[in-house]
């Protein structure tokens, strides 16, 4: 559920109507639903209800907007970051250091020191190497660091291949049968604190079958460890749960998902952690876009709308859909190709799709665009970076400035010997 809905006619974002918004802010504009965070933030913690006082640390990459954090840190949420960057936002937010996880197979050396100095609750080390690193640098400061060892489980998520993260040949965590190896050797390291194991296998998961593969293999590696005499107190599952990004699309719902973690992990005595983010973030925002012109094509009319490819990067990269609306529906419909401005044929956000029928000037949207939207937003083609808007009620408020291409240019020099 959401609250962006057709109102007199109008779509809304809760109580605010969306043209107000385009004559305010201009387009494209990304706008955010307060209460949608807030319903799936507590729809997913209840989902976990029958856990033992789990950790639900939100995905900052899906969206890293400091308002949109500030809400969920309101909720009680943790992060999980994956940056330098992530963790200075995510501290910004008012998350606490000690309900940060820090994840991510190529932390340097400055986001280790970044990480321990800022006191976060968890690394999730990806390699041997990295525990080594951070071990030395531990004991430099006379501290140690809480530890879990990412595993690599070999379990096909079946979603897409650029975000399948937990196949052998995927570049995160440890292969499985290296790790009780691994997990013993760092336990002896003195600047660490090793304490459980965390897993992620992608994201956009349609189905919970990969993940109960996968979460039964943790259980196995957890017994395993134990038998060694290692100490296993802690067990990330990391995220991954879907979202449905058409109207008809059925995904497993965050109930099925914490009814099926309950039952697997009964007998783990552990303290459980969670990453979810897009199904925080996703149905959470849409991408407020305007007409260009209707132009006649040879089979299809093309929609041109100022939104473009470095503003929504998903259709391009992954062929992904957002249903797309007319903010103001005539009730005539027509079959079209949705493209942006930018000097790129990837910049096609939709190929003979039956949609509301436009006309130059009109609004539109595409929806579920609250999560990897702005956050994978460039300035590609110098078209600048979008504006970013939270609604709360009948309030709204721009909550990221649009940054014109001439403020980007302003950081870049000419060398005087070019001069």
């Amino acid at each position: 559920m959401d609250h962006f809905r057709l109102r007199d006619g109008t779509l809304h974002a809760e109580d605010v109507a969306l043209p107000r918004i385009a004559e305010e802010v201009g387009t494209p504009v990304y706008v955010y639903s307060r209460a949608t965070l807030q319903r799936h933030a507590r729809v997913f913690r209840q989902a976990l209800s029958k856990l033992d006082n789990p950790h639900i640390a939100f995905a900052v990459k899906a969206n890293p907007n400091l308002a949109v954090l500030k809400v969920l840190a309101d909720e009680g949420y943790g992060a999980d970051v994956v940056s330098g960057g992530e963790l200075t936002r995510a501290l910004a937010a008012g998350m606490k250091p000690a309900d940060i996880v820090f994840s991510g197979v190529g932390k340097t050396q400055g986001e280790l020191l970044q990480a321990l100095e800022a006191g976060i609750g968890q690394f999730n080390v990806e390699s041997e190497e990295e525990g080594d690193e951070l071990a030395a640098l531990a004991v430099s400061r006379g501290t140690r660091a809480a530890c879990a060892l990412r595993v690599n489980p070999d379990v096909d998520a079946r979603t897409h291949e650029k975000i399948s993260t937990g196949r052998r040949e995927n570049k995160f965590g440890v292969a499985l049968d290296r790790a009780p190896g691994i997990y013993a050797r760092l336990s002896t390291a003195d600047g660490l604190e090793m304490r459980g194991i965390a897993i992620h296998i992608g994201s956009q998961l349609n189905d919970l079958e990969p993940l109960e593969t996968a979460f039964d293999k943790v259980g196995v590696l957890i017994r395993e460890l134990r038998k060694r005499g290692c100490t296993v107190t802690h067990a990330d599952l990391g995220g991954g749960l879907g979202v449905p990004y058409k109207a008809d699309d059925f995904l497993p719902s965050p109930a099925e998902y914490g009814a099926m973690v309950e039952r697997v992990t009964r007998e783990w005595n552990v303290r459980l952690t969670f990453e979810p983010g897009r199904v925080i973030a996703g149905n959470a925002g849409v991408l407020l876009t305007r007409v260009i012109r209707v132009k006649q094509g040879s089979s299809r009319p093309f929609v041109v709308v100022d939104a473009g490819m470095n503003d929504l990067a998903r259709p391009a990269m992954y062929g992904a859909w957002h249903d797309f609306e007319a903010v103001r529906p005539s009730g005539s419909t027509t079959i079209a190709h949705i493209v942006g401005p930018i000097c790129e044929t990837g910049d096609t956000f939709a190929m003979d799709r039956p949609c509301d029928e436009l006309k130059a000037g009109d609004l539109a949207i595409f929806r579920t665009a609250g999560a990897y939207g702005a956050t994978m937003a460039s300035s590609y083609n110098s078209r600048g970076f979008v504006a970013e808007v939270l609604v709360s009620g009948e309030e709204f408020a721009v909550v990221a400035d649009r940054i014109p291409a001439s403020e980007i240019m302003s950081a870049e020099r000419v060398p005087d010997w070019l001069r």
